[in-house]
Parts: C-alpha cells; structure tokens; sequence
C-alpha cells in the first residue's frame, strides 16, 4: 500500500504538468458529460410526456438536487483538498483519518436531509416555486428524490476523494455505470410501467446507488485510502478543515439552489412554459460547462500534491495551462449555442412557447459563457490550496451574490427578458471580480509569501 502511494506521489510532483492534467482530466471529463447527461436524461425524457406543467416539476425539484450535491461536494472537496495535501507532505494515515470522517459524515447528513424533506414535503415543493399545476408532479418527484439522498451524498463524497488523491478513473467507471442504467430505467419507468415523473426519480436513485456500490469497490482498489467506520473522528479539528475546504462548495452549490428558487418565482408569472423554459437552458449550460469542469477536477490533485510539496511553479503552471485550455473550448461551444440556439432546446421540449423563451435565455448565456473559463478554475485553485474567505466569495458570486439580486432588480425592469439576461450579467460582474483575486493570489504564491 505504501509503495503504491509513494509511486502515485512521484507521479504527481514530477510527471510535465500539462501531461499529468491531461491525463487525470480525461476521466473527470467523462465522468462530469455522463452525470450532466443523466442529469439531462429526466427533463428529456419527461419533456416527452407532453407536459408543460411535468417538465416544470423537474426543473423546480433541481433546486432541492442541487442541495444534496452541495452536502455531497462540502464534504468531497472538504475533506479531499485536505487528503491531497497530506498526501503531498507523506502524511498518509492522516489522509485515511479524514477519508473515512468525510464520508462518514456525508451519509449521515444525507439521512437527515430524507427525514426532514418528506416531513415538509408539499410546503417545501411549494417553496420551490411550483405552481398550483406544477405541484404535483414536483411532490412525485421530490418525494423520491429525498429517499437517495444519503447515497447520493456519499457518493459525491466517494468520487471526488478518489479524483484527489489521482485515482479520477475508479470514480468515473462508478458514475459512467449508474448513468447508463438511468438513461435506460428513465423510459422503461415512466413510459413502460407508467409511473410518469416518479418513474424518472426513481430510475435517479437506482442509478446512484449502483454507483455509490462501485465507488465503495474503487476504495478498495490502486492503493487508494480505505474508509472505515473505526477511523472515524467526532472532532471540531476535523470538521473545521472540512468546512475550510468544503465552504466554497456548499456556498457554490447552496446558492445555485436558492438561485433555482428565485428564478422559477421570477419566471412563474409568464405561466408553465416560462419555467420549463428556463429549466431545459439550466441543464443545457450545465452540460456545456461540464467538460470545462472535469478539466479543471483534473488539475486540483496536481494543484494540491504540489502545493503540499511546495512546488509553487507547477502550481502556477497548471493554472494557466487550464485558463488558456478551456477558454478556447468554451467559445467554441459558445459560439454553436448561439447559433443553433432554438434547435436545442426544441430537443428538450417541442413546444412553441417553451422554445421561444429559452433560446433567448440560451443565447445570452453563450455570449459570456467563456468567462466561466478563469472563474471556475480561480475558484478551484484557490480553494485547493485552502484559501477559503476568497475561494467562498467567489463561489457565492456568480449564483448568489450578484445572480440572486439581479434576477428581481431586471425581471422589474424589463420583464421576463430580464429573467432570461440576469445570468449573463452576473457572469460578466463575477469576471470582474475574479481577475484581479487570482492575479494577486498568484503574485503572493512563493515560498517565503505562502
């Protein structure tokens, strides 16, 4: 076992940095296009139903998702940036201590997160902004959703412990293997056995638990951290680096939830086709941004090992060589969106209205969809090398800071077409802000500064 981790370390601190990103991005690239495209596959699938109303549901229950995936990446990336630092310094029963707690307390938060949610079910659905038509399709779905969420969380958990300690392709065998078996449970659910938008949760979290049983598998595989329930420690020390690491995730991931709910209530006067307008183009820029996201998962191992390392350079040169990367591939896919705009949502949902609302929407958002380039791997590498105030701030920017307030300051001022701009406007202001961060942090990152 040590033998392995000691040839993973030299791996990691010595292998040309752009070919060791490459090669643990690719993993993470096919894992995050899989999760985006099951994460698709309902709003597909029930857009089939030829419901406004079903397709909305699924949209309005996102928000409650993204609340489970926030637990899921507070404790993955709280406790992961943490294992690959530690990894990084040699310190590896230290690194095992803090996989079992992370995950450990994943599953219990999750637990909570089932019993609570099922207790308030209908006034949490009508929290979300479901419409009195939306309302039942959501509670449908939602009440499904919430029994998963312990494994759901776990396994986010799973996944990104294992892409940080350079072993991304364990975790994308387990989430490409539950993606495939929800793309194929979704139609036979909902169509087959005619259990409509139930159906398409529950082929949701048949699929994540087959995934979070081959994660569990992956531990035990490539000298990998073993989790077990022994190592786990009830301690503040190590809740709080949990939280140092995880809160620019929680923030992230919380506030798209809560920005979710404000969108759908912003959307929710201009009737059902509105919000499942704005549902498809959430899961469409979720998509496009996925490839750019599994590239820089690729990057935050390396970034941490060296960081342990003090091997500042390699730091620095990983983060350019991601910024120029996915720039370049986010303006191209910015670009075809623009163009192809109504096309791709009218594979979502056939539907006039719903087509003419979100191909605006779609528009906007690839006019400033390169930006996301520098934002997202600023957020990644600052929060890798544990800069948390800052990492959080720009985390909350996009999604909560600048989206939340925008959304009603420009819906008041232009109507719906503010609605469908207000995430193009914060991205641009997140840019702004995220520049001169990272330019600092980079100028401070030396071994007398650090």
């Amino acid at each position: 076992m040590e033998d392995q981790q000691e040839q993973k370390y030299q791996q990691m601190t010595q292998t040309p940095v752009p070919r060791l990103i490459v090669h643990l991005a690719l993993p993470c690239i096919i894992s995050m296009l899989v999760t985006a495209f099951y994460n698709m596959a309902d709003t597909f699938f029930v857009g089939m139903m030829d419901s406004d109303s079903a397709t909305g549901a699924v949209g309005v229950v996102f928000s409650v998702m993204a609340v489970i995936q926030a637990v899921g990446f507070f404790f993955g990336h709280g406790s992961g940036n943490y294992i690959s630092r530690e990894l990084g310094k040699h310190h590896f029963e230290e690194a095992s201590t803090m996989a079992s707690t992370g995950f450990f307390y994943a599953l219990l938060t999750g637990l909570v997160i089932c019993v609570l949610g099922l207790i308030f079910l209908t006034p949490m659905a009508t929290l979300l902004g479901s419409t009195p038509t939306i309302l039942p399709y959501a509670k449908d779905y939602l009440r499904v959703i919430l029994l998963g969420a312990p494994w759901m969380t776990a396994s986010l958990v799973l996944n990104n412990q294992l892409r940080f300690q350079g072993s991304a392709v364990y975790g994308m065998l387990g989430i490409t293997s539950g993606a495939v078996l929800n793309i194929g449970l979704d139609p036979l659910l909902i169509f087959v056995f005619d259990m409509g938008v139930a159906g398409a949760a529950w082929a949701t979290i048949i699929s994540q638990f087959v995934s979070f049983c081959l994660l569990l598998v992956g531990c035990t595989r490539g000298g990998n951290l073993r989790l077990h329930i022994s190592k786990v420690r009830f301690k503040w020390v190590y809740f709080k680096t949990i939280i140092q690491g995880g809160l620019p995730s929680l923030a992230r991931q919380g506030l798209a939830s809560i920005a979710t709910i404000c969108l759908n209530r912003a959307a929710g006067p201009y009737g059902d086709a509105a919000i499942a307008a704005m549902s498809v183009v959430q899961r469409i820029m979720t998509f496009g941004a996925s490839a750019m996201i599994g590239f820089g998962q690729g990057f935050q191992p390396v970034c941490g090992f060296n960081f342990g390392a003090q091997l500042y350079d390699r730091v620095k040169e990983g983060f350019w060589f991601c910024v120029k990367t996915s720039t370049v591939f986010l303006f191209v896919v910015g670009a075809l969106g623009f163009l192809f705009a109504p096309e791709i949502v009218a594979v979502f949902r056939d539907s006039p209205d719903v087509i003419a609302f979100g191909a605006t929407a779609l528009r906007f958002q690839c006019v400033t969809f390169c930006f996301q380039g520098w934002i997202t791997m600023c957020n990644m590498m600052l929060q890798t090398i544990g800069r948390t105030v800052p990492a959080t701030f720009l985390a909350m920017a996009r999604q909560g800071i600048f989206f939340i307030p925008l959304v009603f300051i420009l819906s008041a001022a232009l109507g719906f077409l503010g609605v469908q701009m207000c995430q193009s406007v914060s991205d641009l202001i997140t840019l702004l802000c995220a520049v001169p961060l990272q330019c600092r942090i980079m100028r401070e990152m030396s071994p007398a500064k650090i």
